[in-house]
């Protein structure tokens, strides 16, 4: 259940059936302080005001007419109107012990939703510009799949366009010497693409063959595509290592790159001139859009089609939303691209809503962010200046962690201490990025990202461990345990309405992209747990048996909510540290 949105609904009605308009919010939000009470209730101002009346009687006209008997203890007015809200800890108590394995969550009613992240270029390996979109798209994803939703993975890669004449070219060059080269020596893409680029620039004669290259790929023909094949094939091979290794569910079958509508373009051209939205403009076809101007205040136009007869980016990003409204039957498209694109993707959505490719339902949704930074606030580099390999990245965690576990680490057996090292290096990897507010930028910065304290990954999980080793003190199975929680002390109950907030933290990933606020909950479920195990014994002798059953039962929650909302940031947790 969301707790939440349940006593929104019902605020809302009482809120009506005081002489509020239909469909008034209860804007029910937590409190900010024990003191106010669990919730609190400030959809009454808005409505007294434009009522006329005195708002602290309005606000007990609505306490009279809340229908929450059983649930709330008590509701009371608070300053101009406010309504406090405090449940009953019964009630509380009631709900933790049905809770299931999915940790209080409901599934909701299936949305077909795609899901456009990482999208790297053919023959260039991932570096750690692609990290961000890579796995804050695929919290999202796992987020939006636990609630039930038809979710459609999309990794637009670039696969076309006039660099794969060069690209071809030089492959041809290499093949000559060794027919295998793709099999055994184009491990380093970047190099690969580097000399294409150097000899397309120094050679006249290569350029020209490239060229026309292109022209033979764009044409269809059967040497060229399977050469184009070939490149496309090797990139995902090398792409996938590093999926798997991050733990991001990201296969082969989800690539649908800007190739895949190349076929589309002519016709989405000639739709937009047939509706009037797309002329000629100097030998181009450009759509002007009042919506967007120039320096000089002039409207802006946007290139659809080339003098030469080549399409554009836009273009392409029209065709994508045509195939996923017509072919994927898409409710909502998720667009986990860097803020420098937000122009771009504006001007492509503005042209779609206009020439009505597809319908008003159909929801598109930039989910910006910002770039990840070294310490000296520029973006992250080698010491030499260059792009940092994402492969290079997750390496260098992995040698820090290994070095920070052995520090630490002397009753693991050697397979346990690589499981953790594993979780660790990639967990704090992925945690460091996606504990920030995606629109921002954010400093990279080793030392924290790997800490035992604070909001970091290796916290969380770490934190798992202690509710893990609490059972095996006890002598009983965490995975298997059950019993009802009773709720008598105050750590009790801050750690119980904490948990209770799970599902409301997961809906509000789904609807606005952020994992971010799903890090903040867990760091402040574990910080809630060790409060609780400080000031309520479990294990010590004196607990009396129900009141150790309870604590037990709750201490499986946290354990089951932790690991639930880790997986659901695609990051591993370990039963040992």
């Amino acid at each position: 259940m969301n707790l939440r949105n349940f006593l929104d609904q019902s605020f809302s009605n009482a809120l009506v059936a005081a002489g509020a308009p239909e469909g008034t919010p209860g804007m029910v939000r937590p409190s900010a302080k024990a003191n106010f009470g669990d919730y609190q209730s400030n959809g009454v101002m808005p409505v007294a005001k434009k009522l006329g009346m005195n708002p602290r009687e309005f606000a007990q006209k609505v306490i009279e007419r809340v229908e929450l008997d059983g649930i709330v203890e008590k509701l009371e007015v608070a300053g101009p109107g406010f309504i406090n809200i405090t449940l009953t800890s019964d009630w509380v108590a009631k709900q933790l012990s049905d809770f299931d394995s999915r940790c209080g969550v409901d599934t909701q009613s299936s949305q077909t939703i795609v899901v456009d992240y990482s999208a790297p270029n053919v023959a260039k390996e991932m570096h750690v510009g692609h990290l961000r979109s890579t796995i804050i798209g695929d919290a999202v994803v796992r987020v939006l799949e636990f609630l039930g939703h038809n979710v459609v993975r999309c990794n637009h890669i670039g696969d076309w366009g006039t660099q794969f004449g060069m690209l071809i070219a030089h492959l041809e060059e290499l093949m000559k010497e060794n027919p295998e080269i793709l099999e055994s020596e184009l491990s380093d893409l970047e190099e690969f693409y580097r000399e294409s680029k150097q000899k397309y620039d120094s050679d006249e004669d290569f350029a020209l063959r490239a060229r026309g290259y292109v022209v033979k790929l764009q044409g269809g023909d059967q040497w060229c595509n399977d050469m184009w094949r070939k490149l496309v094939d090797v990139t995902m091979e090398q792409n996938q290592k590093t999926y798997d290794r991050l733990n991001v569910t990201l296969t082969r079958e989800n690539t649908m790159g800007e190739s895949m509508y190349n076929d589309m373009l002519p016709a989405v051209v000639s739709e937009l001139k047939e509706k009037g939205l797309a002329e000629e403009s100097e030998g181009a076809t450009v759509v002007f859009l009042d919506e967007f101007k120039n320096k000089d205040g002039d409207r802006m136009g946007v290139i659809i089609q080339k003098k030469d007869g080549g399409f554009l980016y836009t273009t392409t990003d029209i065709a994508c939303a045509k195939y996923r409204h017509e072919q994927l039957n898409a409710d909502r498209v998720l667009y986990f691209i860097d803020s420098r694109q937000a122009q771009h993707l504006q001007q492509a959505w503005t042209i779609i809503r206009k020439a009505k490719i597809i319908p008003e339902t159909m929801s598109l949704e930039h989910h910006a962010f910002g770039m990840m930074l070294g310490n000296d606030g520029r973006p992250f580099k080698t010491r030499t200046g260059g792009v940092v390999k994402l492969a290079d990245l997750l390496n260098e965690s992995q040698e820090r962690a290994a070095a920070l576990i052995e520090e630490k680490s002397s009753d693991l057996t050697a397979e346990q201490k690589q499981a953790v090292i594993d979780a660790v290096s990639i967990g704090a990897v992925k945690y460091a990025d996606l504990s920030k507010n995606r629109t921002t930028d954010y400093i990279f910065e080793w030392d924290n990202m790997l800490s035992f304290e604070g909001n970091t990954a290796p916290y969380l999980q770490y934190a798992y461990t202690r509710v893990a080793s609490v059972f095996r003190k006890a002598e009983v199975s965490l995975e298997d345990y059950q019993a009802d929680v009773e709720i008598k002390e105050a750590a009790e109950r801050t750690l119980a309405l904490k948990l209770m907030q799970f599902s409301e933290v997961v809906d509000t990933v789904a609807k606005d992209g952020t994992p971010h606020a799903l890090c903040t909950y867990l760091y402040e479920l574990s910080g809630n747990f060790m409060s609780f195990y400080e000031a309520c014994p479990i294990n010590k002798e004196g607990v009396e048996g129900d009141v150790r059953t309870s604590r037990l039962a709750l201490s499986k929650l946290v354990a089951q909510t932790l690991k639930t909302g880790l997986d659901l940031l695609g990051i591993k947790v370990v039963d040992r540290m």
